[in-house]
Parts: C-alpha cells; structure tokens; sequence
C-alpha cells in the first residue's frame, strides 16, 4: 500500500477521533492587515503553538502511542527538540517509559520540556542526523519504539489533524503557509487538503530540504543551518511524505534568517505572541515578499510552535 493511499482524509479523521481526548482544538484568529504591517489582505492565525507540549508534534506522537503497540522498553525518538517533548509528553500521559535524543543545537527551553515529563534526555552531536543515528542504534540494542518526527505514517496522521481542525474553524482559505522541516506536518496537511486548498511550504534559506528535493524530483541531502536549526533542519525530507508534496504542495518559499527574526518580532509586538523561530517561517514568507497573496487571496498562516527562550524583543 502506497503512502498516498495511506494518509488519506479518511485515515486522519479515524485518527483525530482516537488522539482528540489528548490534544487541544488550538485557536484561530483573523488578523487585521494593519496589525502586522502587511497592505490589502488580513491574514488567518492558527495558533498551533498553544497545543499541549508547545507544538502541534503533540499530535503526532499521540497517534503513534495509541495506533501502535509499545513495548515493555518503551519509546525512543529523535528530535530537534519539539518532537521529543511531545514523545515525552503523551509517553508519560499514556504511562510509558521514553528515550529522547537530541543534538546540541536543541534549545533549553526544549530540553527541558523534555526532562519536566520524565524522559530520559540524551544530547549529543551537532545536528538532528547525529541525534537520529544514537536513536536508531538505542532502539536496535533495547527493542524500543521507534517514533520518528516525520517519516512515520502515524506521525503525518496525527500531524494531518491540523487541517482537519482548520477546514472547519476557516472553511473558505485559499491558500495556507506551513513551515517546514521533514514534512511530516505540511505532508499530513496536504493529505487532508487535497489541493482544495493551496498549501504551500516555507523553508529556511538555509536549509531548504523541500525545496531541494522537489527539484531533484526526490529527497536529497540539504544544508542544515539557521536560525530555526532546532525545528526545520533535518537531513533531508521524508521519503513516505514526498509523493504527498508532488501531488498535492503547489510550491515551496525560502525565507532569510533575518526575515524570520523580524517575523518573531511583529508576532509579539502586535499580537504578544511569543513564537520559536520555525513557527514564524510562514508569517515571514508574507512580511518579507517570498510569498505575494494575489488580489483577494484568504491566506491562513500555521504558527506552530512556541517552545523558545526568552527572546529580547
């Protein structure tokens, strides 16, 4: 069975209904054009970063505990740092014990959302790679499970719940601007969509895996640097979403590091949203010209997560 028959509508909605007990319905709010400084369209926030372990990976890693089985040894999974807090969170909500590595790079903020559910934290390495590859061979020597951040049909189900929510609080957008990383969230996103809305990605200059493996037609290796290192730098994009981006993602956008510090900067400035770097991605995209809405477009915009130091605003 092909992925694209796999996460379908039908398959995120059986499993929204089994992970809706433990995650958020997150909010939607429609933003006047003048409060965030952009001219002749207001954008529509889904505020994904008030979900429960500060992101929409929560999701995710629900729907990996609940729609497979979980040994004696638990789980163990890979991360920038937002995934292993969600692993972390539903594997102590659900009564399991849990493994999260990370590179270096992961922000403390992330690290301890990870160590405040009783996980068993493990830095080392400098990118998510090095963090996979510990994971990988942790799960090989204790017979853990696996739950990967993105390549996982289970992971992009949970993930599709997002726009399953969204259709229904903003029925009529056009287009939505997802951040990305693996691909998890924008694949699972387009797979509930179906191109009835136009999803677009938004990527880091720095570490376009979408982008990259778009023009070479399949996943390749991609730069992995960045302001948003922790949360959209892996390696390269997940070969189980990639059919799922051909089909139904109509382009992808990257954004400069200072424009998506710039887009931190607006959020709490006009709104007193506090976002991490990889979840102001997409508002960058619109503040910065990367994406330009046609005339009467109904933007929506995924803020996706908020698990940040304190930044000086």
């Amino acid at each position: 069975m092909t992925t694209t028959a796999t996460v379908t509508r039908e398959a995120i909605a059986r499993t929204y209904e089994r992970i809706k007990p433990y995650v958020r319905r997150t909010p939607v709010i429609e933003v006047a054009a003048a409060d965030l400084g952009l001219e002749g369209f207001a954008p529509t926030l889904k505020l994904e970063l008030t979900q429960r372990s500060g992101s929409f990976k929560v999701r995710g890693a629900f729907a990996n505990l609940l729609l497979r089985e979980v040994p004696a040894a638990g789980v163990a999974a890979a991360s920038g740092g937002n995934h292993g807090a969600a692993v972390a969170f539903a594997a102590h909500a659900l009564g399991h014990r849990a493994r999260i590595f990370v590179p270096e790079i992961s922000s403390p903020a992330k690290m301890a959302r990870i160590r405040d559910c009783g996980a068993d934290l493990v830095v080392g390495g400098k990118v998510y790679a090095d963090a996979l590859a510990a994971c990988d061979g942790y799960v090989r020597e204790t017979g853990a499970l696996s739950v990967h951040a993105f390549d996982q049909v289970e992971t992009m189900l949970g993930q599709g719940s997002v726009a399953l929510e969204l259709e229904a609080q903003a029925p009529n957008l056009d287009t939505l601007l997802v951040a990305v990383g693996g691909g998890g969230l924008i694949g699972g996103i387009a797979a509930w969509y179906e191109g009835r809305v136009r999803v677009v990605g938004v990527e880091p200059r720095l570490a376009p895996t979408l982008s990259m493996a778009l023009a070479a037609g399949r996943p390749v290796d991609a730069p992995a640097g960045g302001i948003a290192a922790d949360s959209l730098a892996p390696k390269r994009v997940g070969e189980l979403m990639f059919p799922i981006a051909q089909r139904h993602v109509a382009l992808a956008v990257l954004v400069e590091d200072e424009a998506i510090a710039a887009a931190q900067v607006r959020l709490w400035g006009s709104l007193r949203i506090v976002a991490e770097p990889g979840a102001a991605a997409p508002l960058a995209a619109l503040l910065s010209g990367a994406y330009v809405p046609a005339s009467g477009e109904r933007v929506g915009v995924l803020v996706s997560g908020a698990n940040t130091t304190a930044v000086s605003f």
